[in-house]
């Protein structure tokens, strides 16, 4: 679980194969996972018939170019677009007019003639409708899960736009959980402290931020620790708002707690429930939740198996590191030394 920056690198100037260029997009995008809802976070690679990059470029934000049509904007200005020859993608290409035109024109703009794409569009209504558009029209469209050595890259461009999928087929947004625990097991700091993990894990949590487009709480743990719920310890995506949903039945919180929130760049609002909660911000286009509550509002989310990654950090003893354990509905646990 990177840091990045925003800013993309330099692509390599060597040749690539299609799984490096692949890897390539799905870096591209990583680096704006948390900035485009509602849209999908998207990385594109364009390559010459050598295989050398043409460009490289990621979607950034809703209302700005998707992928495709930055990384073909970018060598058009160069000068290079007659060169372009294959386009890696980690979503297929949308077919559809929305805030922008459909990204198969921008492709067929090109001389382009092999179009990979890592994961086909999760929504019901278009899937395979931007693939099936490039093949007609005499591309060679191919799906990075049958190619040599994409496979686990076609299931980190699956990951990339599980949010996205999430709230396409249910409405709701992926829902991520963040739990902190001493060696004892226990989520409650020392006296006097509102955590007690280390700064490696501080910046673990402040990266699971990043990435949301909303925060769920619950009344115990703005009561009792006031948190900021803003991003800190990593750099923020520019200009970015979060949506901050706060579990109070009883109406607990002030007011005047919820309106300050504001100047964190976070719309609070109380809800009665859960599901209420991931309905409303589903329906604000938010497509990550991050849950960051007490032991309580945890268990309700267990129970209900409302989550879809859980994020447990745990202390190390001693001189040890704090390590990540991130477990993902119906997959292995992937373990991280935090140092």
């Amino acid at each position: 679980m990177p840091f990045p920056d925003p800013t993309l690198p330099a692509p390599p100037a060597a040749p690539q194969d299609l799984a490096s260029a692949l890897r390539l997009a799905i870096d591209a995008a990583s680096r704006f996972r948390g900035a485009t809802a509602p849209n999908p976070t998207v990385g594109c690679c364009l390559l010459d018939a050598e295989g050398r990059v043409v460009a490289l470029d990621a979607h950034r934000r809703a209302g700005t170019a998707h992928a495709e049509a930055g990384a073909i904007a970018q060598a058009r200005a160069a000068g290079t677009v007659g060169r372009v020859h294959t386009v890696v993608v980690t979503l297929e290409p949308c077919d559809h007019h929305g805030r922008t035109p459909p990204c198969t024109e921008a492709i067929l703009s090109t001389p382009a003639r092999r179009v990979v794409v890592g994961a086909v569009d999760p929504n019901p209504a278009v899937a395979g409708g931007g693939a099936g558009r490039l093949a007609r029209a005499g591309l060679d469209v191919l799906m990075a899960d049958g190619l040599p050595g994409c496979a686990a890259l076609a299931d980190g461009c699956r990951a990339l736009i599980a949010p996205f999928a999430k709230r396409a087929t249910t409405g709701r947004p992926y829902v991520t959980v963040k739990q902190a625990l001493d060696p004892a097991g226990s989520m409650i700091p020392p006296p006097g402290a509102k955590t007690f993990t280390s700064e490696p894990a501080l910046r673990l949590a402040h990266a699971l931020r990043r990435r949301a487009d909303a925060v769920l709480t619950g009344s115990g743990t703005v009561l009792g620790d006031d948190p900021g719920f803003d991003v800190r310890r990593v750099p923020d995506h520019p200009g970015r708002r979060r949506q901050l949903a706060v579990l109070d039945r009883r109406g607990r919180v002030p007011a005047a707690w919820l309106e300050r929130a504001a100047s964190r760049n976070l719309d609070a609002f109380r809800s009665d429930d859960i599901g209420t909660a991931l309905d409303r911000l589903g329906a604000a286009g938010a497509l990550e939740v991050l849950v960051e509550a007490g032991p309580a509002v945890l268990e309700s989310v267990a129970a209900a198996g409302l989550w879809d990654e859980w994020v447990v950090i745990r202390k190390g003893r001693g001189a040890a590191p704090d390590r990540a354990e991130v477990r993902r509905r119906g997959g292995a646990v992937e373990t991280l030394e935090l140092s």
